[in-house]
């Protein structure tokens, strides 16, 4: 089959940063086993965490590795009762867990001692093929295109997530910080409970599109909201941030951090900041109830993006594109 595959050895970490990162390759197709499913691929979204792969802020697990961790596949092997042959699947960050540690037993699998995440530590989907584990492979709807669901499986599901973690109520003020795929999706879902959003992000692009999701107010990188907020998300991977947003919270209130990275977080004072039980909350990964959640929520929504499809040919370029914000809402691979 063909695949986009990372070469950790390949290169200088530099030089990786410079838009080389993934060489299209013909590779051995995988072979079903049991307890998978064999999935023939239509599209795999792009996300932020790819590029902090290939880009090494992830250290590597695998000396080669296939990105890609939104992914959209027909099944071809290994069929379950919910999943049989020919029926739409979607995969998500999180490809297996252990199932007997302690996090796994008291329903936190998010936080598993020994995970498997799709893209990073086994084979994801910038490729014609995928083997997953069937417990982790979602029954899809085949009336909505591939490239519309593909942002959801990790964009959306934790950006859903993320809301959780706040504890955004009904009716509450909720600040957005970064305005790309993810905090895309979660506005709509805000809106739909009643929210306020406030969303602060750099961009013309970014701010006019949160005005078009009916934010209730927008300003750049430097500006704060017009009333203290209940809640926030912060999107951008960045430590800077996550104090601008606490230093927006009423008493009380909750930042949750929607970064698997995040550069250094510089110092700040407490007893203006974070004193008063402001409390500051990180977003680790997706449990399958997430997942589930989400998606009956889309369905009710009809959560739609504006996509940028790329061949699995220009697999670099996509990514590129998620580098520079170049690409609107989100970035699919069409298979």
């Amino acid at each position: 089959m063909c695949a986009a595959v990372f070469d950790s050895t390949s290169a200088h970490p530099e030089s990786a940063r410079s838009g080389r990162w993934l060489s299209i390759e013909d590779v051995p197709r995988p072979e079903p086993q049991p307890g998978h499913v064999l999935l023939k691929l239509l599209a795999c979204g792009v996300c932020r965490t790819d590029l902090h792969i290939v880009e090494r802020d992830l250290a590597p697990l695998h000396p080669r590795i296939i990105p890609g961790h939104q992914i959209v596949g027909e099944v071809l092997d290994g069929a379950t009762g919910e999943l049989p042959v020919g029926s739409r699947a979607g995969v998500s960050w999180i490809g297996g867990v252990d199932g007997d540690c302690w996090y796994c037993r008291h329903a936190m699998e998010n936080l598993c001692d020994h995970p498997l995440f799709t893209g990073y530590s086994v084979n994801g989907g910038y490729a014609e093929y995928a083997l997953v584990r069937s417990g982790f492979a979602f029954p899809l709807p085949t009336d909505v295109p591939a490239t519309q669901i593909a942002p959801l499986l990790c964009a959306g599901i934790i950006g859903y997530r993320s809301l959780r973690v706040a504890g955004i109520e009904r009716g509450e003020r909720v600040g957005l910080y970064g305005f790309g795929s993810s905090a895309s999706l979660a506005i709509r879902i805000l809106r739909s409970w009643g929210c306020e959003v406030y969303v602060v992000t750099r961009g013309d692009q970014h701010r006019k599109a949160a005005e078009e999701f009916g934010a209730t107010w927008v300003g750049d990188e430097h500006a704060r909201p017009p009333v203290e907020l209940d809640r926030a998300v912060t999107f951008a991977p960045s430590g800077k941030v996550v104090v601008s947003a606490l230093s927006h919270l009423r008493k009380g209130g909750v930042v949750a951090i929607n970064a698997i990275h995040l550069d250094q977080m510089p110092a700040f004072d407490y007893d203006k900041l974070l004193w008063g039980e402001r409390q500051l909350r990180s977003v680790a990964n997706m449990t399958r109830e997430d997942a589930r959640e989400l998606l009956a929520i889309a369905a009710d929504l009809k959560l739609r993006q504006k996509v940028t499809e790329f061949p699995l040919s220009e697999a670099n370029g996509a990514l590129e594109a998620v580098k520079h914000e170049t690409a609107g809402q989100s970035t699919v691979i069409v298979i």
